[in-house]
């Protein structure tokens, strides 16, 4: 059931050199999800994309090396009756090294490819994110 209230927030879609999918996942949560999180006030989702980037996987990405995919709803993660709007941005393929910082608990890197995706996903990467990072995969 959609939630009553919206988070806004900005999500990053990072790959390594095998295709695999960064997810995080914050502390005190379950759910792993993009990178990214809250714009602050008067920041823009792009540029919030970059900051969360950076302070979440210590990932410098330049706002304007973002591709953006488009904005998403779907029901949030961790917060029980609300839903995200989410702008997803490709941050392209990165180095394994990613380091977790901040409220990041948990870092893991999913194949994609995988038949039986993990339980543990937020269902915006299941429903949007997914099925667009294997279409981009494709075409590459």
């Amino acid at each position: 059931m959609p939630g009553t209230e919206t988070i806004v927030v900005s999500g990053v879609v990072v790959r390594d050199d095998t295709g695999r999918l960064l997810t995080v996942r914050k502390r005190g949560t379950t759910r792993f999800m993009l990178p990214g999180g809250k714009p602050e006030p008067d920041e823009s989702a792009v540029d919030a994309a970059a900051r969360e980037c950076l302070e979440e996987i210590g990932l410098t990405v330049a706002a304007g090396d973002l591709d953006e995919w488009g904005a998403f709803r779907s029901a949030a993660a961790n917060e029980d009756g609300f839903d995200v709007l989410a702008t997803i941005f490709d941050g392209g393929v990165v180095g394994s090294d990613i380091t977790p910082s901040a409220e990041i608990a948990e870092i893991r890197w999913l194949d994609i490819d995988t038949v039986a995706l993990p339980e543990d996903l937020a269902p915006l990467l299941v429903d949007h994110v997914i099925p667009m990072v294997r279409a981009s995969i494709r075409r590459d």
